[in-house]
């Protein structure tokens, strides 16, 4: 149970991160300034921000449920995470930085014409809207069990639901006066802290479990070797195996880093094309050891409850997402629960923030100006971004209510990004290495590539295999339509494109 103290620290730490973010405001700011931080960031603090954005709430409370009803196999997503970064490092951030855009989908524009840059926009702003209100749904998990630990005296006459409406609002006021500079540098000191929670967590976890560590690895082995983290056995439908996760890892993080507006953003936001790229590679470092703290922390969690029984609430729905917020509820010292919880909240509120920063980013610079209100003062632009990051918000609360049935919020919020991306990916990669491929060939190969998607995921194939599948069939019936289509050139013309 959570001591009053815990509630202080609570409330402080809230109240705290957001009178920081809107500290960081600047008055009367450009667009560029407001979505980019006028591309004035160092490339370190871009890059715990990558890593807050990819992982969030949904790593901090989903992965330790990974780990304890599985075992170590989620790495091998990791590994994959590596050879995108690679990749995008060495074809996509280039022709970013090119042109000097302020959106991933203006690249699209400049390739292929204002059509294909429409659909990539609005593929981008329903699969992130989806996909960050499932995370909205993880914040109410880790409210329901704050409320719930709170002393007797000390319960609040809120539901999670109101809790979670007076966050989204705090949220909202940094967001409004920060811009994107103050979620980069509200994520750098948001990962210090629930890391280094987490690391504390672990210590005092093992330090419950007689004989530490030893037992915590025995009872891994005694149960199917929880330690475990390559999987080689191919299958279609095994969600965690080396190849699913190397390929399905490279795939997807391709599509959320090279492709989505909301990593783009960042690395847009570097001082140069080499700190954007120092930034991204330097980020799965950090990726590699957060994985891996929090599941190890899912298996000690497991051995511990070999001893001491956890709560049947903590598998509701067949999920194990409470597990890990539970326990720091309930066994972390007053104050320092607090602390951790605290940093779990302003995580999310952080990547939330970030989420609805590139929302309206790419609203207003994608659609809005170019297509309703060409020419306007910057003051109106920003105003109306501001009236897209309410917009977005309510799309959000709708979607987090419809994602309460899921078995974990993180595979939910992976799943849920693969059938978008999987077919900007595709259009993508037709924009950066092909000549041939034509406007109606990008945008044709994108919806059967994501139709595909949403086939397999019918059929019970893994979502690792997602992106791969989306991406190959976008790439190919992308060329294929774009080959038939185009009109033949005279031999000497055709001889110079095709060189």
């Amino acid at each position: 149970m959570l001591h009053p103290l815990d509630l202080w620290v609570l409330a402080l730490y809230l109240a705290a991160i957001t009178l920081f973010g809107v500290w960081l405001r600047r008055p009367n700011p450009s667009l560029r300034d407001y979505f980019l931080a006028d591309g004035q960031l160092p490339w370190w603090a871009i890059s715990f921000s990558i890593v807050a954005a990819e992982t969030s709430v949904l790593t901090i409370i989903s992965t330790p449920g990974l780990g304890f009803a599985g075992d170590l196999g989620f790495l091998q997503l990791v590994f994959g995470y590596l050879i995108a970064r690679i990749l995008i490092s060495l074809i996509l951030i280039p022709a970013y930085f090119r042109g000097r855009l302020a959106t991933a989908y203006q690249l699209i524009q400049q390739r292929f014409g204002s059509r294909a840059k429409t659909a990539a926009g609005l593929i981008f702003l329903v699969g992130r809207s989806l996909a960050e209100g499932v995370r909205v749904y993880a914040v109410a998990i880790v409210i329901g069990v704050i409320l719930a630990a709170l002393p007797p005296g000390w319960r609040l006459p809120w539901t999670p639901a109101e809790v979670l409406m007076l966050i989204a609002a705090l949220t909202l006021l940094y967001t409004f006066a920060g811009g994107l500079r103050a979620v980069v540098w509200t994520d750098f000191m948001q990962i210090c802290i629930y890391v280094a929670g987490a690391v504390l967590s672990l210590v005092l976890l093992l330090r419950e479990v007689p004989g530490g560590w030893a037992t915590v690895a025995a009872t891994a082995a005694a149960h199917g070797n929880k330690l475990r983290i390559f999987h080689f056995g191919f299958s279609w439908t095994r969600t965690y195996t080396f190849w699913s996760g190397l390929c399905g890892g490279a795939f997807l993080t391709m599509a959320t880093h090279g492709t989505d507006q909301l990593m783009v953003q960042r690395l847009l936001a570097a001082r140069s094309q080499r700190e954007s790229v120092w930034a991204l590679l330097s980020s799965w470092i950090v990726i590699v050891l957060q994985f891996a703290l929090f599941l190890v922390i899912g298996v000690a969690l497991f051995a511990y409850a070999q001893l001491h029984p956890l709560p049947e609430a903590a598998g509701a729905f067949g999920r194990y997402d409470r597990l890990y917020p539970q326990y720091v509820a309930g066994h972390l010292p007053a104050g320092l629960a607090g602390l951790v919880l605290a940093a779990v909240l302003a995580a999310s509120m952080s990547n939330l923030s970030a989420a609805l920063n590139a929302l309206s980013s790419s609203t207003i610079l994608d659609f809005y100006r170019p297509w309703f209100a060409p020419g306007r003062s910057e003051r109106h632009y920003l105003w109306m971004s501001r009236l897209a990051t309410v917009f977005w918000m309510l799309v959000m609360g709708l979607v987090a209510y419809a994602s309460r049935h899921s078995r974990s919020v993180l595979e939910s919020g992976l799943a849920i990004l693969s059938y978008p991306f999987s077919g900007l990916l595709g259009m993508f990669l037709l924009a950066t290495l092909t000549k041939r491929a034509t406007e109606w060939g990008a945008i044709g190969g994108m919806a059967v590539g994501i139709a595909v998607t949403l086939v397999l995921s019918r059929l019970g194939v893994a979502f690792t295999w997602f992106v791969v599948a989306g991406t190959v069939v976008t790439f190919a019936v992308g060329y294929g339509i774009s080959w038939l289509s185009r009109p033949q050139l005279p031999p000497r013309r055709a001889q110079r494109e095709s060189a």
